[in-house]
């Protein structure tokens, strides 16, 4: 006679209030029915929690990134439900594994592709600083060919690396002005990397 399967040993009660956590509210006036804010606060609210990352992995990085994907760790709680292998679709270039001086051009290529505004994850020792490879064929750093905005460090590094690194473009992206993109300092920042 089969036993019956219970999975909750001791049950508890599920109440979702203490259980889901909301996204803070940007600052505002509060009134009768209606809610009062700057536009950069709601903007900034929305692409924080609506990323779409592009993976770009090479080597070992990448499966720590999918291991980051899974259910264990699960990239998508943070809003980057959406993984996309399409730059013209994505806004957060995400580069793991080692980059090899041919690939440069193409790292950039893929980055000027991507929809503005945009962000770069370096994921790891190698696409952060080349790594254990300090060889002429090696890129050392992507920070040479395209603009970097989070370093994960480690080799490679854990999910929870990975996690906390997307959890940093998060506050960068809640916080930035509009104009930020439009600004002098942005634009002599992409001069400097041959971008107009």
């Amino acid at each position: 006679m089969p036993r019956p399967v219970q999975f909750n040993i001791h049950p508890k009660p599920a109440d979702p209030k203490d259980n889901i956590s909301m996204a803070d509210a940007p600052d505002g006036y509060v009134g009768e029915g209606f809610f009062a804010t700057k536009l950069n606060d709601v903007v900034g609210l929305a692409r924080k929690n609506s990323i779409w990352p592009m993976p770009f992995a090479t080597s070992c990085c990448g499966i720590e990134f999918m291991a980051t994907m899974a259910s264990h760790y699960d990239l998508a709680r943070f809003g980057a439900e959406r993984l996309g292998f399409s730059p013209r679709q994505c806004d957060l270039l995400m580069v793991m594994g080692t980059i090899a001086k041919k690939m440069g051009p193409i790292v950039k290529q893929v980055y000027l592709q991507m929809a503005e505004p945009r962000w770069v994850i370096a994921v790891g020792a190698c696409a952060s600083s080349g790594g254990i490879f300090d060889t002429y064929s090696v890129l050392q750093g992507i920070d040479q060919v395209v603009p970097v905005d989070v370093y994960v460090p480690g080799c490679a590094p854990r999910p929870e690396a990975i996690l906390d690194g997307f959890m940093r473009v998060q506050d960068l992206v809640g916080h930035e002005s509009l104009r930020r993109r439009n600004s002098e300092r942005y634009k002599k920042l992409l001069e400097s990397y041959g971008i107009q």
